[in-house]
């Protein structure tokens, strides 16, 4: 056989075999046996051991692994890919329906599509020109680790999309193990004498972490796609024609059970059918995905600060097991508050070893009549956080004993309240090494200061040896002071001294979160930066000045201005500002031409995202306000505006469309 014969058989062979692969494990109707696929497949093989210039990404060839990597690269995703907010309750799934309701400013049924939450490994995959050029894990979002080689091994992943699909496609799935073949795989495992997996998940997990793609491709792994990132071509009007679509271009979609509902008690009936039906479907799954149908309505309603707005995760009762109490002991958190936790004998719950659970506060210990010494029933709340949900009082033979509200500090000794209102006490002494230690673990945590290399026993040592006494003390610390810690040698110091110089010039809304400021978290500290644009404008911020800022309310607003009234806090924030600590200050937004106007969005957006809407307004001065007032300057009107439309007009106040507003940015930016 010539090159070119080889070249043309070749291409014969790989579209032949993808097109077998299609009608297999996407659309479950074959077309000639086993046998005569491995005579196709071995065919192939031996062609391109004779013509190794014929290998392409797309080669089938590819799915039984390639050498060994020596690490994973990060992947950066084009676009994040969120994690999805919990329900763990029907009456949950009626408040979120009540939110989009609120937020799109409508009273009208929505559409929403149900899909089986599989529980598995969230991928993205990324396909160029239809071929599976970039394959990566979710890692934290933004950033994942490249694990195309391992994908490309799992037959259920198409290398080649077929039909019209587009030239870039982005597509986000969960790739799982099924119960049978997990239970047949660890059986394997246990006569070759190795380490059998807890369960299907952990097995997929490191079944994709494997840095020799052979090992991969001899696991059982399957895929079911969910959605999409970035994509080249006119998307359909719902999510569920877009899985439709994906399931068309040869990507394997659980559309068996993926169902559309009109409002949200159909959603409730489906979730109750699904947890009858749990344990016969041939793999794991921990709950229902609802998410809104209409993709111009998820457009619409955006998404916050690490999930989007039009879904849910709707999680199932968790699994129980039956253990016994044998302490409860007294923790104190940064703020003071005082929590119990069960000690447990060890227990095993969904595969997970559970030897503390959490009792939250007294109020619980109270309804649940919990005392060290009791047989309970234990659960893993969401399959995650353990939890006792049930004593089992025919066990009691008078020995247990009971666990008062404390009085005093456990750690300091400090007075306690309980503040009305309030269902945990509070240490009271802002001295209390407990909360001083919890600050600072919080202070240099990866998503505040992020100080490499400052981990929970150098702060301990810090403390004991009387080194640092608020967060402001770490940035005085010598080479020579971190040289008396344990473990602690000349080239980790150097390190953990960089690390903590270099987090002098955080951005704002990082440095603001760090501080601790009760109910402020990531996305209201970023709020606040970019708000009011440096530190000594949210220190001076009114109450009336933070309650006109969108998503703050009196709790919050009450407690900034508690936060910078308290002297200590004063005083921890000069020296700081004394040590070198100097925010990134953000961009303000009363300093351009848009200054003190408010921007109101409704309707669905063409042109971009209501996120980078607001980013534009934000940038030139001005506020986006999520609801209609007298306050509110211009309303601008996407497709299928509601409600606030309709107020904007009867206030008489301006309405844009999207093209006169995206004028209206352009010639302010040029001013």
């Amino acid at each position: 056989m010539n090159k070119a014969e080889a070249k043309s058989r070749h291409r014969q062979l790989c579209a032949e075999l993808h097109r077998h692969n299609l009608l297999y494990y996407t659309h479950d109707r074959p077309e000639i046996s086993d046998a005569e696929y491995d005579q196709l497949f071995r065919e192939l093989q031996e062609l391109e051991q004779a013509h190794p210039e014929l290998v392409t990404p797309a080669s089938p060839t590819l799915r039984v692994g390639a050498a060994p990597l020596v690490q994973f690269e990060p992947v950066r995703h084009a676009l994040p890919m969120l994690s999805l907010e919990n329900a763990l309750n029907e009456a949950e799934l009626r408040d979120f329906d009540a939110r989009v309701k609120r937020f799109l400013g409508r009273e009208q049924t929505v559409r929403y599509v149900c899909e089986l939450k599989i529980d598995g490994v969230a991928v993205e995959l990324v396909y160029r020109d239809r071929v599976l050029a970039v394959g990566s894990t979710r890692g934290d979002g933004a950033t994942g680790e490249g694990i195309t080689e391992n994908l490309r091994t799992i037959p259920s992943i198409p290398l080649v999309l077929s039909g019209d699909a587009p030239t870039l496609l982005e597509v986000r799935g969960e790739v799982y193990i099924d119960l049978g073949d997990f239970q047949t795989f660890n059986q394997e495992r246990q006569e070759e004498g190795l380490q059998v997996f807890a369960n299907p998940r952990n097995a997929a997990a490191g079944s994709l972490r494997q840095l020799d793609s052979s090992v991969t491709a001899r696991r059982p792994l399957k895929i079911f796609c969910y959605g999409i990132g970035q994509f080249s071509g006119a998307l359909p009007t719902s999510h569920h024609e877009l899985l439709q679509q994906l399931h068309q271009w040869g990507l394997r979609v659980n559309l068996d059970h993926t169902r559309t509902f009109e409002g949200i008690e159909p959603v409730v009936d489906y979730f109750r059918q699904l947890q009858d039906m749990r344990d016969r479907l041939p793999y794991e799954i921990d709950g229902l995905v609802v998410k809104v149908d209409e993709l111009a309505l998820q457009r619409e309603l955006g998404e916050k600060t690490r999930s989007p707005r039009w879904a849910i995760a709707c999680k199932f009762p968790p699994r129980q097991a039956v253990t016994i109490v044998e302490d409860i002991i007294l923790q104190v958190g940064r703020t003071g508050a005082i929590t119990p936790v069960a000690q447990l004998r060890p227990v095993e719950v969904s595969g997970v070893t559970v030897s503390r659970a959490s009792l939250h506060n007294w109020d619980e210990i109270a309804r649940l009549d919990v005392k060290i010494g009791d047989t309970v029933i234990v659960e893993r709340a969401g399959d995650v956080i353990p939890d006792i949900v049930r004593v089992l009082m025919e066990h009691r033979n008078g020995s247990e004993r009971s666990v008062p509200l404390p009085q005093y500090c456990p750690v300091c000794g400090g007075p306690v309240a309980k503040l009305e209102g309030e269902v945990v006490p509070r240490c009271q002494e802002l001295s209390c090494p407990a909360r001083l230690r919890e600050s600072i673990k919080h202070f240099v945590s990866r998503r505040a200061m992020d100080i490499d290399g400052l981990g929970e026993r150098t702060i301990e040592q810090l403390l004991r040896l009387e080194l640092i006494d608020s967060v402001a003390d770490l940035y005085r610390l010598t080479r020579e002071d971190l040289l008396r810690c344990e473990r602690l040698a000349d080239k980790s110091a150097d390190k953990l001294l960089k690390a903590i110089i270099a987090s002098k010039s955080r951005p704002l809304g990082r440095f603001l979160f760090a501080l601790g400021i009760r109910h402020v978290g990531e996305h209201l500290a970023s709020l606040l930066a970019r708000h009011f644009g440096s530190l000594e404008e949210v220190c001076r911020a009114t109450r009336e000045e933070l309650l006109a800022i969108h998503e703050i309310g009196p709790q919050v607003a009450d407690s900034v201005i508690d936060f910078f009234a308290k002297t200590r806090n004063r005083e921890i924030l000069s020296a700081l500002q004394k040590a070198g600590v100097a925010p990134q200050v953000e961009t303000r937004r009363g300093n351009g031409p848009l200054t003190g106007r408010i921007f109101v969005f409704t309707g669905s957006l063409t042109r971009l995202n209501r996120k980078q809407a607001q980013q534009t307004v934000e940038r030139l001065g001005g506020r986006a306000s999520g609801s209609v007032s007298g306050k509110t300057d211009w309303v601008i009107a996407g497709e299928a505006a509601g409600s606030k439309l309709a107020k904007a007009r009867e206030l008489g106040i301006r309405i844009l469309s999207e093209e006169e507003f995206l004028q209206m940015m352009s010639e302010m930016e040029k001013a």
